[in-house]
């Protein structure tokens, strides 16, 4: 006999704009603004093996929570893409919310004390159009992202500039969403569809597999997801090697860089003991030793992601030239 199920047509859900917002367009760093300067001796090199990679058309793949965008990182992540510098970014499932929410409205982030102590946390009427957004690419053959980012780029969406998921859609950059069930606030919705969103979110883990299959040489980011990111990445690059190997390739070869704000010490080239805390921080041994230890190398980049991603963006744009 089944277990009872919430009935979720009791729920009330308010508009967005009786939802007070932490973050506005505003607080994105424009491509003009000063790039910050930084102590991270590491960034140039990780900026050089980035352009190497896509000088040999190898991919840079950037695996992100939503804090990129929460941080105001953006536009910046976006002016990559159009320079052919970023070829696939894979997000948690809290960045197409952002990413809709600031296309749509100019504004997005809510109070999560504030409003789960009202039982309103996620209940917001025009946040649930993502369910049908998902819908309906998944009716067309498409991914979580590309769904997303077909329905701002369409609907011409007043600030799709600062979409993420619409430039992939408009470029025709990969741009994947690796979901966990319950993890988000679309999940509440009366609308959610969970074999909608596990099919969506499937095709797009198939979709990164694809990706690193061309891994050789090229250089996978790491910015603020301590769970998706690795994991994903770990699962994905598993499946690509195991038909790299039986066809004699090797996917062994590239690098991996991981912005976060995790003290690791001094050695993060070595994993850390079953004793100590470090050892379950995932991306430390996944990302910066388990996947490139036959052959790559990593680099741990430690601070706020605010700062750091912009100095990287910046010397990037060094190299290759400002933006028109």
């Amino acid at each position: 006999m089944p277990f009872p199920h919430f009935d979720r047509s009791q729920l009330r859900l308010k508009p967005l704009r009786e939802r007070v917002h932490d973050m506005t367009l505003d607080h994105i760093l424009k491509l003009t603004d000063p790039i910050p300067a930084v102590d991270q001796p590491d960034l140039p090199t990780v900026a050089d093996r980035i352009l190497a990679a896509r000088a040999q058309g190898r991919p840079v793949i950037v695996l992100m929570g939503g804090h990129l965008i929460k941080q105001g990182l953006s536009y910046m992540l976006i002016d990559l893409m159009e320079r052919g510098l970023v070829t696939h970014v894979a997000m948690n499932g809290s960045g197409p919310i952002h990413d809709y929410e600031l296309a749509y409205i100019g504004q997005s982030t809510e109070s999560v004390a504030r409003y789960v102590s009202e039982g309103q946390f996620g209940l917001w009427q025009e946040t649930g159009r993502l369910n049908d957004f998902i819908a309906a690419g998944v009716r067309d053959g498409l991914g979580f992202g590309e769904s997303v980012g077909r329905a701002i780029e369409t609907e011409q969406m007043p600030h799709r500039a600062a979409s993420i998921t619409a430039a992939g859609y408009r470029l025709q950059v990969p741009v994947t969403v690796h979901i966990g069930i319950g993890y988000d606030i679309i999940h509440e919705h009366p609308n959610a569809d969970g074999a909608v969103l596990g099919e969506a979110s499937y095709r797009d883990f198939l979709i990164i597999a694809q990706t690193i299959t061309q891994m050789e040489g090229g250089v996978v980011l790491s910015v603020g997801t301590q769970t998706m990111g690795p994991e994903v990445f770990l699962k994905a690059l598993a499946m690509a090697r195991n038909v790299a190997l039986s066809r004699g390739a090797e996917i062994f070869h590239f690098t991996s860089c991981v912005f976060d704000l995790t003290d690791l010490g001094s050695d993060i080239h070595h994993e850390a003991p079953r004793t100590e805390a470090a050892y379950y921080y995932r991306p430390y041994k996944t990302l910066l030793v388990r996947t490139v230890k036959d052959g790559g190398e990593s680099f741990y980049i430690r601070g706020m992601y605010r700062q750091n991603v912009a100095a990287l963006y910046g010397l990037i744009r060094e190299r290759v030239g400002r933006p028109a």
